[in-house]
C-alpha cells in the first residue's frame, strides 16, 4: 500500500533513509534546511519538496524527522514553521534523531493531546547502514502506533523493535552508544598493541574476529584504523553529543559510567587534533599520531 510520507532532515543518514522509503513505492515529500540538498534528493528519487516542516507534514500519513539534537528537533516539531501546526489527526510522527528521552516524552505528550501518534525511533548502523537500508531501529511509544508505522520503518531497517513506552527508544540508543565507546577504545588499544609488537594486524583480526572478541567495530573498522583513515563515518562531534545525553541520563537514574566518561574525554583529545568530523574509530589516533 502506498502511503503519503514526509521526511525532514536529509543529512548523511536521512538522505538515504528517505530514499529507501521512496524506492518502496511511497509518496515522499522532503524538507531540508539547506534547500539544494532537498532539490538534489527530489531529482534523484522523484519525490516532492516542501519549503518548511509545516508544509512537509500537511496531509501526510507518516512524518519522519532525522535532525541534529534536541533544539533542532523542537524547532522542526513545535516551532512556528513546525510539524505540529499542520500534521493531521491519526497520523504517526516517527523521530529518528538521537535525542534525549526527556524531549521524546514531551513530544509524545504533545502529539497525543493533538490527536496523532509519536514514536521515538533512533537508529544505529551508521552511514553505511543507512545507504544499505540495513539500520537497527530502537522504538519507544504506543504499540498501536508502532504497528501502523512498522512497514514504513522497515524500508530502511534490518531490525526494528518496540522496546517500551515513550522515551524507551532513546534510552536504548544510549545503551548502544555506551557499548560502542567501550568497544572502540578496546579495539584501539588492541590494534596499537599488536602493531607495536610487530604483528600483521589484518591477519590477526581475520582470526580473532571469528571468536569471542568479534564485534561490528572490529569487522568494519579494523582496516581503516590500521591504515589511519578516518575521513568518513560517524563523526566524533556526534558521538560526544550522544555520550553527553547518556551521561546526563545516567545522573538521573543513578548509573555510574566511569569508563564512558573517560572515553568521552579521549574523544575531546581527538577533537583537539582537528578530528571533529573523523569517524569514531579515530580514538586510535591518540596512540598513533
Amino acid at each position: 500500500m502506498t502511503c503519503k510520507v514526509s521526511f525532514i532532515g536529509l543529512g548523511v543518514m536521512g538522505y538515504p533513509m528517505a530514499g529507501h522509503i521512496a524506492k518502496a513505492g511511497h509518496d515522499v515529500k522532503v524538507y531540508n534546511r539547506t534547500k539544494s540538498k532537498a532539490e538534489k534528493w527530489v531529482k534523484e528519487h522523484k519525490g516532492s519538496l516542501a519549503e518548511t516542516p509545516k508544509e512537509a507534514a500537511k496531509d501526510r500519513d507518516f512524518v519522519f524527522t532525522c535532525v541534529g539534537n534536541d533544539n533542532d528537533l523542537k524547532e522542526v516539531a513545535i516551532g512556528k514553521k513546525g510539524i505540529f501546526n499542520t500534521i493531521k489527526k491519526g497520523a504517526i510522527y516517527i523521530d529518528n534523531t538521537t535525542a534525549s528521552a526527556t524531549v521524546a516524552r514531551e513530544l509524545y505528550k504533545n502529539a497525543k493531546a493533538h490527536g496523532f501518534g509519536f514514536l521515538d525511533a533512533p537508529v544505529s548502523g551508521g552511514q553505511a547502514g543507512a545507504e544499505k537500508g540495513a539500520l537497527t531501529v530502537m522504538v519507544g511509544g504506543d504499540k498501536s502506533d508502532f504497528e501502523k508505522a512498522k512497514n514504513v520503518i522497515d524500508c530502511y531497517s534490518k531490525k526494528v523493535q518496540l522496546l517500551g513506552p515513550s522515551g524507551s527508544g532513546q534510552l536504548a540508543k544510549m545503551v548502544n552508544q555506551i557499548c560502542i565507546a567501550g568497544l572502540v577504545q578496546g579495539l584501539s588499544e588492541a590494534i596499537n598493541f599488536g602493531l607495536n609488537a610487530g604483528l600483521k594486524m589484518e591477519d590477526v583480526i581475520e582470526v580473532i574476529s571469528k571468536g569471542a572478541a568479534q564485534s561490528w567495530q572490529m569487522e568494519n573498522r579494523h582496516k581503516t584504523m590500521i591504515g589511519g583513515k578516518f575521513d568518513y563515518g560517524f563523526a566524533v562531534d556526534w558521538m560526544r553529543k550522544d555520550l553527553k545525553i547518556a551521561m546526563e541520563e545516567a545522573k538521573r537514574n543513578n548509573s555510574p559510567l566511569p569508563i564512558t566518561k573517560i572515553i568521552d574525554e579521549y574523544y575531546g583529545e581527538v577533537q583537539k587534533m582537528g578530528g571533529n568530523r573523523w569517524d569514531t574509530s579515530s580514538l586510535i589516533k591518540r596512540f598513533r599520531k
